[in-house]
C-alpha cells in the first residue's frame, strides 16, 4: 500500500512558509494566547504533537534575513481517529499577520490533508468563534443547529 502524497501547498504571500507538523510548545502557547484563544499550560500543550492526527503551521521570515529567524505566525491541527471523525482545532493567526489569507491557507491545507488521507465520507467538525465564522463558512462549513449543538464543560469543572 502506498502512502498518498500530501495535498498541494496553497500559495502564500512572500516571506511565509507552510510547514507540516506543530510549532514548539512555547510557540504553540504563544500563538494561542496572542491570537485570542484561551491560554494553555505547558502540561496541556505537551501532548499536542502525539495526540493530534495532523497539524501545520506557517512561519514568517522577514525580508533580507536568513531562515533561522523564521517565526511561527499561524497554525491549525486536526484531532481525530483517522477513520471517520475529525475536529479542526487551534486555528490561530497572530494579529500582526491577519488579513493576509493565512487562516484560509491553513484551513484549506488541513481539509486537503483529510481528503487525501482519510477514508471517504469523513465527519469534519469545528467550533467557530466570532472572528472565524466567515472563514469557515467560505470554506463550506455550516451551522449544525438545530440538529446538533456544541456543548462544553466550564473550565475548572473537575475541581468543583
Amino acid at each position: 500500500m502506498t502512502t498518498p502524497s500530501p495535498p498541494p501547498t496553497p500559495s502564500l504571500p512572500e516571506g511565509y512558509t507552510l510547514n507540516p507538523g506543530f510549532p514548539s510548545i512555547s510557540d504553540y502557547r504563544n500563538l494561542r494566547a496572542l491570537s485570542g484563544l484561551s491560554p494553555v499550560t505547558e502540561a496541556q500543550a505537551a501532548p499536542i504533537p502525539t495526540g493530534s492526527w495532523y497539524g501545520c503551521f506557517i512561519t514568517f521570515t522577514p525580508p533580507d534575513t536568513d531562515t533561522t529567524t523564521s517565526t511561527p505566525v499561524a497554525m491549525g491541527r486536526i484531532i481525530g481517529d483517522g477513520g471517520w471523525y475529525f475536529l479542526i482545532a487551534d486555528m490561530a493567526v497572530l494579529p500582526a499577520h491577519q488579513r493576509r489569507g493565512l487562516g484560509d491557507v491553513v484551513l484549506k491545507h488541513l481539509l486537503g490533508y483529510i481528503k487525501t488521507h482519510a477514508p471517504a465520507g469523513p465527519y469534519v467538525t469545528l467550533f467557530a468563534d466570532g472572528p472565524g465564522r466567515r472563514l469557515y463558512a467560505k470554506n463550506g462549513f455550516g451551522e449544525a443547529m438545530p440538529g446538533q449543538m456544541g456543548m462544553q464543560l466550564p473550565m475548572g469543572w473537575e475541581r468543583g
